[in-house]
């Protein structure tokens, strides 16, 4: 997992593998929307930043609310379809 989190790259690479395969599974975009939000969550409580983009994503996770940390998740999932 820590070369997962060494670079934002490898991370949303992973990330992107875990949507794909998610998907082709056949869970549904909320399913994988909560998923994203758990995960999230797990992050902010047990990893260290590793990264500037990690830094940064932890404090807007910090700083939202419930909802807006449902918000960065879902979007964190939406760049990673894109790529």
């Amino acid at each position: 997992m820590s070369n997962v989190l060494s670079s934002f790259d490898n991370w949303k690479e992973f990330l992107s593998d875990r949507v794909a395969q998610a998907k082709s599974n056949g869970m549904s975009e909320e399913t994988i929307h909560n998923l994203a939000y758990e995960i999230g969550s797990f992050l902010d409580e047990k990893v260290d930043p590793k990264n500037e983009q990690q830094r940064v994503l932890k404090q807007l996770w910090d700083a939202g609310d419930e909802h807006e940390r449902k918000t960065v998740a879902g979007l964190m999932v939406k760049l990673v379809e894109q790529t």
